[in-house]
């Protein structure tokens, strides 16, 4: 009687993991927004590679992991992309990527959600909320979301005066299935 319990265990438990919606990213807009002596600064990192396995109907189990490239930054001024990716800023040599990986998912109503991320910024992590939206059709997944971090939680520009300590992050990323 055991056996046959551990095996219909065994068997729950990979059919739920097969159960769960594979995505493969085909395309992402992951940008930002932060004041910069007053001044509204935006710019996006035009890398990003995923690893979502999302499942609306089991957030339990649903996962995301995301990298972001440093080097994929683009403020669209040369110049100042490079002092980001400099040591006070991003230390892309150092820490080349942005990494955020789901702890947890919540259902709000219809198509909205929050999922709790530990971002990791210059080998710093902190817990984020993440809200996002998840629209699906026969072939395509689409999330979209936007957040606030504070940019000295994670060591990035220094003490600078000039420079608005919280972020704007929006995230647009679809997705096969």
């Amino acid at each position: 009687m055991k056996k046959i319990t551990l095996f219909l265990t065994t068997l729950i438990i990979t059919a739920q993991a097969f159960a769960q919606v594979k995505h493969a990213v085909t395309k992402s807009a992951v940008t930002y927004e932060i004041k910069n002596m007053g001044i509204n600064t935006s710019g996006k990192f035009k890398t990003l590679e995923a690893n979502i396995a999302f499942d609306p109907n089991n957030l339990a189990a649903s996962t995301i992991e995301a990298m972001i490239e440093v080097n994929s930054i683009d403020s669209d001024n040369a110049m100042r992309d490079n002092h980001l990716k400099a040591e006070d800023y991003f230390d892309a040599e150092k820490y080349p990527k942005i990494i955020m990986k789901s702890t947890a998912f919540k259902k709000k109503a219809g198509n909205n959600y929050v999922g709790i991320f530990n971002v990791t910024i210059k080998g710093k992590t902190k817990a984020v909320e993440v809200p996002f939206t998840y629209t699906e059709s026969a072939n395509v997944a689409l999330f979209k979301g936007s957040f606030k971090i504070n940019r000295k939680d994670f060591g990035v520009g220094g003490n600078s005066m000039v420079l608005a300590d919280d972020a704007t992050i929006n995230l647009v990323v679809e997705t096969s299935k």
